[in-house]
């Protein structure tokens, strides 16, 4: 189950966030608090301090929160009117701006101690019920998420039901942090994270070849489905964004210039350039379902404060799609998609995802009776392809709801990677239509899919979910051969040229090193094949392949290595 889906877990982990602000406001008193919501993996609070706080200083705010939690103060929650509430928090300028935006005639008001706030309610009987919890770090923010507004800082938290729960948090965190793909990046030379571009990340060439893997297993797997690939600019006029609603729902999330005096945008998402090709001339039904493809290289604005690695980035790379087809192909062609996400998540290796079904949010476009029928046919699709999901009230994008693909890595953390979404809105937005066999104009629905997601954050899941030991067929070296002695170098390079003639990535170690070192040094490098030679193999024909695992496999022809290696490169 989702965490965020349970409700003893959401109570405990907003409990944990009035109590991180309590703690704050007997540590800090002149500090002013602005929200402070559960999440999906924890808590957090955004406040505006007197002085800015440092990482340094977590371990005197936690211990300041077990204090409180040993008095066990009763949380209560109360209704008082507006001007009553306005008094409670006259000099915090954000509580102030709350309570006017809240329609009610009053508010809600919890309070343990002497601490008061602005709540709604949902929280545990006492502090004392809120035992198993740790800050995890600082960072910045800006008020309603603005940059515009004031800048904040934000203190996040996890907090769980159990002891045995935060034990495994514990151990997953340590195990994490060694499999941080960050550090696995730097060991494996895999990429860069530069001062000069920060949340642009850099791949270097054993990187790229993983990126590439990664694009040509999905071209060839949507080539396959009749996905026709195309390339859209990355700079495109500001009054297509305007167009599509982006600049006024993503605004805050895009970049912005002018050439000769005309406002452009840097592309945060490929849609709309896929829909300018769409009506570009005039389309058939005989045409439909039209399924177009990108590997579109996009830009938002993110916060510094949150940028992490590739996981968080400023530019990154989806592997885009969207269909055009008329509504009674819709069901069809979002089945088609759910086959395709299983394909991919058996190819590298994820099973049973977590899906989620997210609905209408608040800020929507469109008409609510057209949203109505689009969540109805994603329901169908996922009920017929037999995959039980979960409803996500209010989390769709503002033009349509959508399928969201949770993967499940092996230090058992969720990832939130593909997404399915059907879009009624857009082809309005677009006048995009087809001609009936009648010779009438009808508006195609439009499907958007990103199966990957972003490549820069599907590379940092597959990279920690495997430690580093990707698969035979992503292995940027999939073979180093090792020569125990000199005397083997010209049957050494015999083996090598014919592992590259069958598209095996290979290279050869016939250096005076040791052979316990070049072993340690292939093994650092996360090498799925150790070749040895020595002149035991020479003689006989044959090859020894080491695994990373330190198991070996004597006495193999070459005919059988070059056989297995095909088979695990496909």
């Amino acid at each position: 189950m989702d965490p965020k889906l349970d409700p003893k877990l959401d109570q405990m982990r907003h409990s944990a966030a009035h109590l991180l602000a309590h703690a704050i406001a007997l540590l800090y008193p002149e500090t002013k608090f602005t929200i402070g919501p559960a999440t999906d993996n924890g808590f957090f609070y955004d406040f505006l301090p007197l002085v800015n706080l440092k990482e340094e200083d977590l371990a005197a705010i936690e211990h300041e929160m077990h204090e409180i939690v040993q008095r066990k103060l009763p949380i209560t929650q109360r209704l008082v009117d507006k001007d009553e509430a306005r008094m409670l928090f006259k000099n915090n300028p954000f509580k102030l701006e709350l309570i006017d935006q809240i329609p009610d005639e009053q508010v809600g008001i919890s309070q343990q101690g002497t601490f008061l706030d602005l709540c709604k309610g949902g929280h545990v009987a006492s502090t004392g019920d809120i035992k198993y919890f740790k800050l995890t770090n600082i960072s910045g923010s800006y008020w309603r998420g603005d940059r515009e507004n004031q800048a904040l800082q934000r203190i996040s938290g996890v907090a769980f039901l159990t002891q045995e729960a935060f034990e495994h948090f514990e151990k997953q965190q340590a195990e994490a942090l060694l499999y941080d793909h960050r550090k696995l990046g730097k060991e494996m030379d895999l990429f860069s994270l530069q001062p000069e571009g920060p949340g642009f990340p850099f791949f270097h060439p054993k990187g790229m070849v993983i990126m590439n893997q990664l694009k040509k297993f999905m071209s060839g797997l949507l080539e396959e489905h009749g996905y026709q690939e195309i390339s859209t600019p990355t700079i495109l006029n500001e009054e297509l964004w305007v167009q599509s609603g982006h600049a006024t729902f993503y605004r805050d999330n895009m970049y912005f210039i002018q050439i000769d005096s005309v406002g452009y945008a840097v592309k945060p998402m490929s849609c709309p350039g896929a829909f300018l090709i769409y009506g570009s001339r005039p389309r058939s039904y005989r045409e439909l379902p039209l399924r177009f493809s990108e590997f579109g290289h996009v830009h938002r604005r993110e916060l510094s404060g949150v940028l992490h690695g590739l996981l968080r980035v400023r530019a990154f790379t989806q592997d885009d799609a969207h269909i055009m087809c008329t509504f009674d192909q819709l069901e069809s062609e979002i089945t088609t998609v759910l086959g395709l996400v299983g394909a991919m998540l058996k190819k590298v290796g994820f099973e049973q995802p977590t899906i989620y079904l997210a609905t209408r949010p608040e800020n929507a476009m469109g008409n609510v009776v057209v949203w109505d029928r689009a969540i109805a046919i994603l329901e169908q699709a996922l009920t017929k392809a037999g995959l039980d999901f979960i409803t996500k009230p209010g989390e769709g994008a503002f033009y349509g709801p959508k399928i969201e693909f949770g993967i499940h890595d092996s230090m058992g953390r969720t990832w939130q990677c593909g997404t399915i979404q059907v879009d009624f809105l857009q082809p309005e937005n677009f006048d995009l239509s087809y001609i009936t066999p009648e010779g009438n104009r009808e508006r195609v629905v439009v499907v958007h899919h990103a199966i990957y997601g972003s490549f820069e954050r599907f590379f940092a899941v597959l990279l920690e979910h495997y430690k580093g030991r990707l698969p035979f067929w992503l292995a940027p070296e999939q073979c180093r051969i090792l020569t125990i002695c000199p005397e083997v170098a010209e049957y050494a390079k015999t083996i090598s040229a014919s592992l590259k003639k069958i598209g095996i990535r290979t290279e050869l170690d016939a250096s005076d090193e040791q052979l316990s070192s070049k072993i340690k040094d292939a093994q650092l490098e996360r090498i799925p094949w150790m070749v040895i030679l020595g002149k035991k193999e020479a003689e006989q024909q044959t090859l020894t392949i080491r695994l990373p695992d330190g198991k070996q496999r004597m006495g193999l022809t070459l005919a059988q290595v070059l056989e297995e290696a095909q088979a695990l490169n496909t």
